[in-house]
């Protein structure tokens, strides 16, 4: 039976609203940013780390549906924060914000929301909200809140009608730096904090920059990479003229065939010099395409810390089969019906069987669908950027 819709009646006590492009009205109490925003909502099923999700670029234009109940609990700090850049436009939770119990904590996650304009609903059955999604597909919302309770539903409604949603929409642009950068962190540890990439490391990796998360940068240089961040549109004798060893392809929010335009031009320049390529997520579908493969949108995507992945096809040895436990952020995924014969599937999803790695084959270069920097998540997969940096001379 499905859920019944919530009614567009205002409780007593509602400061925050969540209202779906069909007319859905959802009330709750509004935390954080005062305001609203739109985007596609999604629904996220990691237990820990928070403000790494909400920071994550490739949630831009998305409001966060947190599965588990206590969010806020640990507070926020900066050392947790994934990029500076747009993030998660808003969240959804179960129960109220508490105090803040980690001993990490330096200010209240509500706090933390507001200076950075994104806009919190608590008091939401957040596994109704879930059910609907996995029933439906991702809608279209307007998140808002108001301290006063005023909210203009038809106002509110329009805007999440009218908005075209991720589909086509190009966002990589949105959260790319302008500019090159000399990556300079390095790894974190209790009570010190981020060490310093070694100056003289060796070899030399670009990182093409379609909306990175910060801990990937950090698992290169512990992998033994020298890391120069470039932006999206950057070209390739741009790239070509920094003497990269290895091409990193980022993560990132949006449509891939939408940022492909601009990317995939220049990573098959990169495929035809011979230069070593390694992607995740959004970068993962960006190789894909320019090979020759297809990308499609996901009914509901995939967006937790727990997701299990097999190893498959060749090159594995005693490993083929193994299964690793991975983070996830993505609604688009690669079309594995349309890989070409020089591409072979690495990876695959247990959880629906989708696409979750490939190597050209002739090629030193690789990618994987989910998250190997484990921020947040396990640390199954940093092998990745070890094969990745091991294999570039």
């Amino acid at each position: 039976m499905a859920d019944p819709a919530p009614s567009r009646a205002q409780p007593s006590g509602a400061t925050g609203v969540l209202v779906l492009a069909d007319g859905t009205v959802i009330w709750g109490r509004g935390f954080g940013h005062v305001g609203a925003s739109v985007g596609e909502v999604c629904f996220n099923t990691a237990m820990t780390g928070y403000q790494e999700i909400m920071t994550d670029p490739s949630y831009a234009a998305q409001i966060v549906t947190f599965t588990f109940p206590h969010i806020g609990n640990v507070g926020a700090n900066g050392e947790d924060v994934e990029s500076k850049v747009e993030g998660a436009v808003g969240c959804v939770v179960r129960e109220d914000v508490t105090e803040p119990s980690n001993f990490r904590s330096m200010e209240r996650f509500a706090e933390w929301l507001a200076r950075n304009g994104k806009i919190g609903l608590a008091g939401v059955d957040t596994r109704a909200l879930t059910r609907r999604i996995r029933q439906s597909g991702a809608p279209n919302a307007v998140i808002a809140h108001a301290p006063d309770g005023k909210f203009d539903l038809d106002a509110l409604l329009k805007r999440a009608a009218e908005w075209p949603g991720l589909e086509g929409m190009d966002l990589a642009i949105r959260v790319t730096r302008d500019k090159h950068e000399g990556w300079e962190g390095g790894s974190w540890t209790l009570g010190k904090g981020y060490g310093r990439a070694p100056f003289d490391a060796k070899p030399h990796v670009v990182a093409i920059d379609y909306g990175s998360k910060d801990n990937i940068f950090r698992n290169l240089v512990k992998a033994g990479a020298k890391v120069t961040v470039v932006p999206a549109k950057t070209g390739f004798d741009e790239i070509m003229a920094l003497k990269p060893d290895g091409v990193f392809l980022s993560n990132g929010p949006g449509d891939p065939a939408a940022t492909g335009e601009y990317a995939v031009p220049v990573i098959r320049q990169l495929l035809e010099a011979d230069i070593p390529i390694f992607g995740i997520c959004l970068g993962h579908q960006l190789l894909a395409l320019a090979a020759g493969a297809k990308t499609i949108k996901m009914h509901q995507g995939h967006r937790g810390a727990n997701h299990p992945v097999q190893r498959v096809g060749e090159g594995w040895g005693e490993t083929t089969g193994l299964v690793e436990i991975t983070s996830m952020n993505h609604g688009f995924a690669v079309d594995a019906a349309t890989l070409p014969e020089h591409v072979e599937q690495t990876h695959v999803s247990l959880f629906d069987g989708t696409n979750c790695g490939i190597a050209i084959k002739g090629k030193k270069a690789f990618a994987v669908q989910y998250h190997p920097e484990a921020s947040p998540g396990p640390q199954d997969s940093f092998y990745l950027f070890e094969k990745f940096v091991g294999g570039l001379g």
